[in-house]
């Protein structure tokens, strides 16, 4: 037991300052073992990396009556983040099934259930079982229960999402078999997942009409997504799309950069021959090769100039190709030039240097200081992928507006 003296002066201070010092100290130590007794009491799925109030965005909110007016789903920066969101579900309901989780312990709701919106189906690849995708549709019901007496406007109906690769053994395997058939073929309709994708949306957009559901995508859930999206506008059907970090490396891509560049050469070579008196005078304007139909599908891009996966979306025309456009004009070989309709809403993600896993990562276009740069981009690429939109296109389909 401390004994205890009559001091004076400056020991009595010291002796004070001591003893208020330990004490403010013995209090801080019994606020953190609280701090810490309050964590450990949250349930390990609460803590755990990919839990939507861990990673989740924090610059968004769940649907109020304000919406009803003037909603938040008109913001484009609000309607990405929640679209990326669905795509995070979709990740999440595979790794909650392949890790069994529970319906109190999965993590995968947290992502959709502050927007409104349920889960009325996921889509599952035959091959191995693994889910994909999932359809994600405005809950009545539970807006009802805030009081939200109708969707907020501008917000869909339906969004498909469709996730990416996942680096994990049960699926691994089949998600890597369709990154490589893209690799090869820059095609992706061989898959299971495009057919199950397609009739998904089309039964959506049956239901709903297509400007009431949107496709979106990562990776390689992109990749599918872009040719789901395309094959419905082949139709006359736009869906809106959201594309993020859509794959742009391929083969085929390759072979036939190299193909164009010896057309190039051989046009240009062709150019510097005479030709004869008969071609001049048969030279004639020939019509386009198809009818361009009345609207346009603008699909939306996300890209990273850091993901070598996609950033060949962001490279513009090469000179040569304008070279050789000129070289047909003026062989009369195309005389009524293209309007180049191919476009679409490229959104250039610039952070200077980054790590791969970042810049191809999901969780980037949720950031709250994210800046993106917005053009109508009419690149090599993105002409490639749509220019078959636009050759012999059958008139667009009415769809019936669903209320």
């Amino acid at each position: 037991m401390q004994s205890w003296k009559i001091v004076s002066g400056r020991e009595e201070e010291d002796q004070v300052i001591g003893v208020g010092v330990g004490g403010e100290l013995m209090a801080k130590g019994i606020v953190e073992e609280l701090q810490v007794a309050k964590v450990e009491e949250k349930p390990e799925h609460h803590r755990h990396p990919y839990a939507f109030n861990v990673s989740g965005p924090r610059n968004v909110s769940s649907p109020n009556w304000r919406q009803i007016i003037s909603s938040s789903w008109k913001d484009g920066n609000y309607r990405r983040t929640v679209i990326a969101c669905f795509i995070q579900a979709v990740y999440l309901l595979e790794l909650d099934r392949q890790e069994n989780r529970t319906e109190e312990t999965s993590l995968a709701p947290n992502w959709w259930k502050p927007f409104k919106y349920k889960v009325t189906q996921t889509l599952v690849d035959q091959r191995d079982g693994s889910i994909f995708g999932a359809l994600f549709e405005w809950d009545r019901s539970a807006a009802l229960t805030d009081f939200i007496l109708m969707r907020p406007s501008g917000a869909p109906r339906a969004v498909l999402a469709l996730r990416g690769t996942l680096l994990k053994s049960p699926t691994i395997r089949r998600d890597i078999e369709d990154d490589l058939r893209f690799l090869a073929w820059e095609s992706l309709k061989g898959s299971v997942r495009f057919s199950t994708a397609l009739e998904a949306l089309k039964m959506a957009v049956d239901r709903y009409g297509s400007c009431n559901v949107c496709i979106a995508g990562h990776s390689l859930g992109a990749g599918f997504a872009l040719q789901v999206g395309k094959t419905l506008a082949k139709q006359g059907v736009f869906v809106e799309t959201h594309l993020f970090n859509p794959p742009s490396v391929s083969l085929a891509m390759s072979l036939r950069t190299i193909g164009e560049k010896a057309g190039f050469v051989w046009r240009r070579f062709k150019s510097m021959l005479p030709s004869s008196a008969e071609t001049q005078t048969n030279c004639e304007e020939m019509p386009a090769s198809g009818t361009k139909i009345g609207g346009k599908w603008v699909p939306h891009l996300y890209v990273n100039n850091s993901d070598y996966i996609c950033c060949y979306y962001n490279e513009p025309q090469g000179t040569s190709d304008l070279r050789a456009k000129a070289v047909d004009a003026s062989n009369k070989e195309n005389a009524n030039p293209s309007r180049e309709p191919f476009a679409a809403k490229l959104f250039v993600l610039s952070k200077g240097k980054q790590k791969f896993l970042e810049a191809h990562g999901l969780e980037q276009w949720w950031s709250d200081d994210l800046e993106l740069q917005l053009t109508l981009h009419n690149s090599k690429l993105i002409s490639s992928q749509l220019k078959s939109l636009y050759t012999n296109q059958p008139a667009p389909a009415p769809l019936a507006k669903v209320q």
